[in-house]
């Protein structure tokens, strides 16, 4: 599966507006997110992009005091990795967490390492989302939890909650095929092979199962429609982890989950993004 980078210079640039030109473009499905210099890089599968779309979505920011111009060009899978590992850098949460790839040596020890090689199943950006939803947790029980990973990417979630004693198998689901071959060989890495079952599908695999922790790192409007899915998913009492969206999202996706009996416990934000605890009454 190849990946469409699109390039978007920002003049003068200002991270605040180009968190505003990100929240705009993760409604088209762009997936990954990368900032250099002042051109922010955008990357999305090629069959969910449209040209069209894009232009008419950029040429509403050129009437206010920014100007942007941008451009297009498609990834092919074999240059993904070095792309991938010109941008990743190692996640470390204090001494308790250290996210990092096969290449990355001499870090500091933590209770958990976790090692990922992403293939073309993990994005150059939203490592804030990433970073917030493993030190949230690392605060949880997963102790004997029967726990589901939706949109697991590269597995890095699964692999957490495996490591902190969930039940076996964690489920780790995600639509992309390459994402499931990616968190199967990551849980290889990991010595969790038997600990994590990875299958392609989207939420409706959580119809007649039920699990007592669901984490859903993905984005705003995935969540909006599937919040009901992960409702019937839980255990009474059972918590909703959820990120991959912005701070100003957060009151819209609480409004809804209450209608489906989920109740926000927890909250933080970092760099306008947000993760969300919420538990089923």
């Amino acid at each position: 599966m190849n990946y469409i980078e699109v390039c978007v210079t920002i003049s003068p640039f200002s991270e605040d507006f180009a968190d505003i030109v990100t929240a705009q473009l993760s409604d088209m499905q762009f997936e990954s997110f990368v900032t250099e210099n002042n051109t922010l890089k955008c990357y999305i599968k090629v069959q969910d992009f449209s040209p069209d779309l894009l232009n008419s979505l950029l040429s509403e920011f050129n009437s206010g005091p920014f100007s942007i111009k941008h451009s297009w060009g498609e990834v092919e899978q074999e240059n993904w990795n070095l792309l991938w590992e010109s941008n990743f850098n190692p996640i470390i949460i204090d001494e308790r967490c250290i996210v990092r790839a096969s290449f990355h040596k001499d870090l500091p020890d933590a209770k958990y390492e976790i090692v990922i090689d992403p293939k073309m199943a993990f994005g150059t950006g939203h490592h804030q989302t990433t970073f917030l939803m493993l030190e949230t947790m690392l605060d949880m029980d997963f102790c004997d939890k029967s726990v589901l990973d939706m949109g697991c990417g590269t597995g890095v979630l699964a692999i957490l909650a495996a490591k902190m004693g969930a039940k076996s198998p964690v489920t780790a689901v995600d639509i992309d095929d390459i994402a499931v071959d990616s968190t199967k060989e990551n849980a290889t890495a990991n010595k969790l092979d038997n600990k994590i079952a990875a299958v392609e599908g989207d939420s409706n695999v959580i119809t007649n199962l039920s699990f007592d922790t669901i984490l859903a790192n993905i984005n705003r409007n995935i969540i909006l429609s599937d919040l009901e899915k992960y409702s019937a998913g839980l255990k009474s009492s059972g918590t909703l982890l959820i990120s991959g969206f912005y701070m100003q999202d957060a009151p819209i996706i609480k409004s809804k989950a209450a209608a489906f009996d989920l109740e926000p416990v927890f909250e933080k934000s970092l760099d306008n993004w947000t993760v969300l605890k919420m538990i089923k009454k």
